[in-house]
């Protein structure tokens, strides 16, 4: 068994044990109900730090439009399950359906802006995958969208410009969005979601793409010279990425009661990549520890309302050193090098 495969098996026993731990303590009664609303935000939050990072740690691109690939998704699935609640009667195909289309559509949009996006580098990337995260959202905040007997009905203006039946019903109602969505996410489900997120990207990863990935982010002409093709491999980790915000974003919408364009703001997506920066660029087991620490942090320190967010602050601080300073990586190499060589010896 090499390095990888056994850093890989550690990152999904992590997933495992930490949700046998929660669904121990759900099934005691030892978890308030603030926390168990946390549970499927946790989840959607750590997929997205995962996906992020296939695209800033192992592409080497900087995006700051993960929340528009997240929005896409939300609304797309939520407007799938929203017209077939009368037809698809099962919940759980439904939804299953939802998220697949959810990651399509958002797929979709990473094909349609990576192609000519991806040919920018560094700011000007940055600056361009904004730009598309709050189009996107505006976009949806202006269309109104009804449907009836005669068929789907399309306004920009407002509900009442449509002209649909009385019995009709308003599915996107602008700024408003998307409500009464049936709330299928579980705990269940968002962790399958991370398991199969880390199963991807962790094999992309090893693959024979992921590491024609990772040698045109470190050095891109020396892999144009040996034949590589530039576009079609940054392409694939951008879609790739792009299809699992946009699972994300169908977990989250089929969570909440009103699902609403202004959520998926700059914000988010700042959000997402602090989770990616501060758990470590390319290292995908930190995204998952960091999205769960500070996603559940703000809302544990609630009761210390003084001081939750100086807390939050000295964490995040403490957080950036223990994975960027010198002096914390090179302890770290030196404990971790001792304690493998000593579990290699017990080993033997």
């Amino acid at each position: 068994m090499n390095k990888k495969l056994k850093s890989n098996l550690i990152t999904y026993g992590m997933v495992l044990v930490a949700f046998v731990i929660m669904q121990i303590l759900l099934s005691t009664g030892h978890i308030s109900s603030l926390f168990k609303g946390l549970l499927v935000p946790i989840c959607v939050y750590v997929v997205l730090a995962l996906s992020l990072n296939l695209v800033v740690g192992i592409s080497g691109e900087l995006s700051l439009g993960h929340a528009g690939f997240m929005c896409a998704g939300a609304f797309a699935s939520a407007f799938f399950t929203k017209c077939t609640m009368d037809t698809i009667t099962v919940s759980g195909l439904r939804f299953f359906l939802a998220i697949l289309i959810g990651a399509a559509v958002a797929a979709v949009f990473g094909i349609l802006i990576g192609i000519p996006v991806l040919r920018l580098k560094g700011d000007y990337l940055a600056i361009v995958t904004l730009a598309f995260g709050e189009i996107i959202k505006n976009v949806v905040n202006a269309f109104y969208i009804g449907l009836d007997s005669k068929g789907f009905h399309f306004s920009m203006k407002d509900q009442f410009s449509m002209g649909m039946e009385p019995d009709g019903q308003i599915i996107l109602n602008g700024p408003q969005g998307i409500t009464g969505v049936s709330k299928d996410s579980t705990f269940i489900i968002g962790v399958v979601l991370i398991l199969l997120t880390l199963f991807i990207v962790l094999n992309l990863i090893d693959s024979r793409d992921g590491r024609a990935i990772q040698a045109i982010r470190d050095n891109r002409i020396a892999a144009s010279s040996v034949g590589l093709n530039i576009t079609k491999y940054k392409l694939m980790a951008f879609t790739v990425s792009a299809a699992l915000a946009g699972a994300a974003g169908a977990l989250y919408s089929h969570n909440l009661a009103t699902l609403q364009a202004s959520k998926f703001n700059f914000n988010t997506s700042i959000l997402v990549l602090v989770f990616v920066v501060l758990g470590g660029i390319g290292n995908m087991r930190g995204s998952v520890i960091a999205a769960v620490i500070l996603t559940a942090l703000p809302e544990m320190l609630r009761g210390l309302a003084d001081y939750r967010m100086l807390i939050y602050a000295i964490v995040l601080i403490v957080m950036m050193l223990f994975n960027w300073a010198p002096k914390a990586l090179e302890w770290r190499e030196r404990y971790l090098g001792q304690l493998f060589k000593k579990t290699a010896k017990e080993g033997k």
